[in-house]
Order: C-alpha cells, then structure tokens, then sequence
C-alpha cells in the first residue's frame, strides 16, 4: 500500500511538473506574445512609402477620417480592418498596421504606411523603404 501511494504522488507531481514548464503563467493570461510563431495569409516584398500629415482629416476609402498619429495604412486589395506587420528591410524595425485605406496609386510601391508607423519603421527621411508585408491570420475578415 506504501508503495503505490508512493507511485502516485510520484507520478501527480510529476506530471504537475511537466504541464507547468509548458507555458508560464503570465504567458497563459496574456495570449500570444511577441515571441509568438504567426504564419502570414499573404507575403509580399517591395517598397514602402507614407502619408504626410497634410492629410489629416481626409476620408479614407473606407469611409473614416485619416489620422496620422494612428498605426494604419493604403493596400490596393487587401481587406478594410485586415492587420498587416511592415517590416523595414534596411534596419529590421516592424510595425502592425491596420488597413482603412486603398494605393498606393505609385507604380512600384506595395504599401502607404501613416506617418506614426513610418516613424516606429525609421522610414520619416528617406520617405520610401524596401519592406515586407505579412496579412496576419488573426484579423482575417469574411
């Protein structure tokens, strides 16, 4: 009798271990981090350029007034609210945008970032940049 209660407990504990170094507790509450693996819906590569400031208050195609201290940005096909990370390819600096608006309506370029992302991309000076755009599967729309 000794020795299964001894088995048991060995084995409760044991398991108690192994479920517990799977995922910390405070990674449990928040959901998905940074360091979180996302596959991308769709990839594309080219170059990147932003709306100035003198915008603000326009309409953008999806019908709300343009601010440029919001993280969005212009795809000429991707959907209204779809989430998009923009990678800076010269220095590594991303940034998740949300979709509201269409263009850009330069040949060329993939993507218009608002002038709060270009800043977190380190793109204000150069005003274009080679990025890399990846849908995120979480905000895939109907």
């Amino acid at each position: 009798m000794r020795h299964a209660r001894l088995l048991f407990w060995g084995l409760w504990i044991g398991l108690l271990a192994l479920v517990a170094g799977r995922m910390p507790a405070s990674e449990a509450r928040r959901g998905p981090g940074p360091d979180t693996l996302q596959v991308a819906l769709y990839v594309a590569e080219g170059r990147a350029s932003y709306y100035g400031t003198r915008w603000a208050g326009q309409r953008t195609a999806s019908g709300e007034a343009f601010d440029p201290e919001a993280l969005t940005a212009a795809h000429p096909t991707l959907p209204f609210g779809a989430r998009v990370r923009v990678t800076n390819l010269r220095n590594g600096r991303s940034v998740v945008v949300r979709i509201n608006d269409r263009g850009p309506h330069v040949p060329g370029r993939i993507i218009d970032v608002s002038y709060a992302a270009a800043r977190a991309l380190g793109m204000v000076r150069s005003g274009t940049v080679p990025v890399r755009i990846e849908w995120l599967p979480e905000t895939a729309v109907d």
